[in-house]
C-alpha cells in the first residue's frame, strides 16, 4: 500500500514538474503566433521608397472579386503601397489612359502654350506587382464568390482550386513581383488568412482609417473582404521583407541599354582609334555597352561576342 502511495506522489510530481516546463513553452508559443497576426494587422512603414511600382492584374485571373461585390484587389494593394511609402506608385490603370487623353490633345495642338506635356516625362516602372488568388472559400451577404468561379469554369470550382469549401471564410493569396528592364522575378511572397483572424485587424484599425475612406471599402465592410485583406497584408509584409535588398537606383543597377548602330562605323580596338578595327559595323546592328567610357568613346560587345570601342554619335538607343 505505502509503494502504491509513493508511486502516486512521484508520478503526481513529475506530472507537475512537465506541466510548469510545458506551460512556459506554450505560452511563448502561442505568443509568437499571435504577434504574428498582430504584425500582419498593420501596414509595413519605409523609411525610403524601394523604387517604382505598378501594380496590375493577372490578365489570366477569373473575376472572383465582383462575386463578392468587392474592387479589384489591384486598388488594394495600391493603398498598401501608398500608406507604406515603401515604392514610388505609377498608374498604368484608368489615370494612366486619362494622362495619355491629354498627351494626344497636346500632340494635336490642342492645348494651351505652356501646358508642359511632352514626351519623355512619365515616370517608368521599375518593378511591376501582380496580385493573385490562390483559393478562396467564402460568401459574403449572399454573394457566393465560389458559385461565380464555379460557374466561369462548369462548376468545377472545387476541384480546380484546391477543394472551395464555401461554408468557412478562408483567402490564400500570392503577390509577385517582376523586374521591368531584365523580366525577372525577383519576389513571391504568399499569405493566408481566415475568420477567426478577424479580431487582430479590427483592434489595429485597419479597417477603420486605416482603409475605411481608401476607396476600398467593400474590403473593410465585408467579413470576406477583411480575411482577404488580411491574407494581401501578410503577404505585402513578407514581401516588404524580401525586397529590403533591392538596389537603390534599379535602373542604374541594371544592364545598360542597348544601341543600335545609325551609320556606317568600325568597332575599334581601343578608345584612341589605333590599332587595327575589330570589324565594321552596319546600320541597324546591335551593340551592348559594357558601361566602360572614354569620352565619346563606348566600350561595347556585339551579337558575336567581339569586344571594342565605337564611337558614340554613330549609335542611338535601341527601341
Amino acid at each position: 500500500m505505502r509503494n502504491s502511495r509513493t508511486s502516486l506522489a512521484v508520478l503526481s510530481a513529475l506530472a507537475i514538474v512537465s506541466l510548469s516546463v510545458a506551460g512556459p513553452a506554450m505560452a511563448q508559443r502561442k505568443s509568437a503566433q499571435e504577434q504574428r497576426k498582430q504584425q500582419t494587422a498593420e501596414i509595413p512603414v519605409c523609411q525610403k521608397p524601394l523604387g517604382t511600382i505598378a501594380v496590375v492584374e493577372n490578365e489570366n485571373a477569373h473575376n472572383w472579386w465582383t462575386g463578392a461585390q468587392l474592387p479589384e484587389p489591384s486598388k488594394l494593394i495600391k493603398v498598401f503601397v501608398n500608406k507604406s511609402r515603401c515604392f514610388t506608385l505609377v498608374d498604368r490603370g484608368a489615370g494612366m489612359s486619362a494622362a495619355q487623353y491629354e498627351r494626344s490633345l497636346a500632340a494635336d495642338g490642342d492645348l494651351r502654350r505652356g501646358s508642359n506635356i511632352g514626351k519623355g516625362q512619365v515616370k517608368a516602372a521599375d518593378y511591376v506587382l501582380v496580385p493573385d488568388l490562390i483559393s478562396q472559400n467564402s460568401n459574403s451577404g449572399g454573394n457566393a464568390v465560389g458559385g461565380l468561379i464555379g460557374g466561369l469554369v462548369g462548376g468545377r470550382a472545387g476541384a480546380l482550386l484546391g477543394g472551395l469549401n464555401l461554408k468557412s471564410k478562408t483567402a490564400d493569396v500570392v503577390l509577385t513581383v517582376t523586374d521591368v528592364r531584365s523580366s525577372e522575378q525577383v519576389a513571391m511572397a504568399e499569405g493566408s488568412a481566415k475568420k477567426t483572424d478577424l479580431g487582430w485587424g479590427a483592434g489595429a484599425g485597419l479597417f477603420g482609417s486605416g482603409l475605411g475612406g481608401a476607396g476600398v471599402g467593400g474590403y473593410a465592410n465585408t467579413e470576406i473582404g477583411q480575411v482577404i485583406t488580411l491574407a494581401y497584408l501578410q503577404a505585402y509584409t513578407d514581401l516588404i521583407q524580401q525586397l529590403g535588398g533591392l538596389p537603390a537606383d534599379a535602373s542604374a543597377a541594371n544592364v545598360t541599354q542597348a544601341l543600335r548602330v545609325t551609320k556606317p562605323a568600325r568597332l575599334l580596338a581601343n578608345a584612341k582609334g589605333t590599332g587595327t578595327a575589330v570589324r565594321d559595323l552596319d546600320p541597324g546592328m546591335l551593340l551592348y555597352p559594357t558601361g566602360a567610357k572614354e569620352g565619346v568613346m563606348w566600350e561595347v560587345e556585339d551579337e558575336l561576342g567581339n569586344k571594342g570601342w565605337v564611337n558614340s554619335t554613330s549609335t542611338e538607343l535601341a527601341k
